[in-house]
């Protein structure tokens, strides 16, 4: 039997919710709360296996909730179903420790199904939601250089190998006042004040050995 508990502010969504899974063998609504902080003394009282929870509550939100409730008995798994896909309630929920995040535009049968996956280990993501954390991991994963057209990727190549302004601009034929163009903006896209730091991050990235290697 998979022991849940209903927390949501609306007393109609809480008791259509509950009047759905009354009907479904093998789960058990152990009890429901109107606000995070009830939410908060009735989990830690009641232990249930998975907890539905909204996020935008009056006395205390459920990503304060889901932090609070974490903390204290973090085998629980958290299936957030919310209206809201913003970054800011998205990623602080994760980030707070929901197991799964879903939008209340889910059918009764797609939250049966969520509750049996997170008994059994599987988070479900909202497909939304997915793709803004698949975003939001390619932008961690994202290196300054990243933004370098071509010609400013040679530029540092060059600053890199140790180069002056006027043997850049003859390694690659270009004007100097190009190349002084070209090192102003690698500067400011890689964040830092010099040629010399400039230089340091091209070693550190492994941009010069990739280069020598693929040459």
């Amino acid at each position: 039997m998979i022991r849940v508990a209903v927390v949501d502010d609306h007393e109609m969504v809480r008791r259509g919710i509950i009047s759905y899974l009354a009907t479904e063998s093998g789960i058990e609504v152990i009890g429901e709360a109107g606000s995070g902080n009830e939410a908060v003394k009735l989990v830690l009282k009641e232990r249930p296996e998975i907890v539905l929870m909204d996020l935008l509550m009056e006395n205390g939100n459920g990503i304060e909730a889901t932090r609070e409730i974490l903390k204290s008995y973090p085998e629980c798994r958290i299936i957030i179903i919310t209206s809201f896909y913003d970054d800011e309630q998205v990623f602080p929920a994760i980030e707070a420790g929901a197991f799964s995040y879903m939008l209340k535009t889910a059918n009764a049968a797609e939250v049966v199904n969520a509750i049996k996956k997170a008994a059994q280990g599987e988070p479900v993501i909202e497909s939304k939601v997915a793709g803004k954390m698949v975003s939001r991991f390619r932008e961690k994963e994202k290196k300054p250089h990243d933004d370098l057209t071509e010609r400013e990727f040679d530029v540092l190549l060059c600053i890199g190998e140790g180069m002056t302004n006027q043997e850049i601009s003859e390694e690659l034929f270009i004007g100097i006042k190009t190349v002084k163009t070209h090192v102003s903006n690698i500067l400011s896209k890689l964040g830092v004040t010099d040629r010399t730091q400039a230089a340091v991050y091209a070693n550190r990235n492994g941009i010069i050995k990739k280069q020598a290697k693929e040459g």
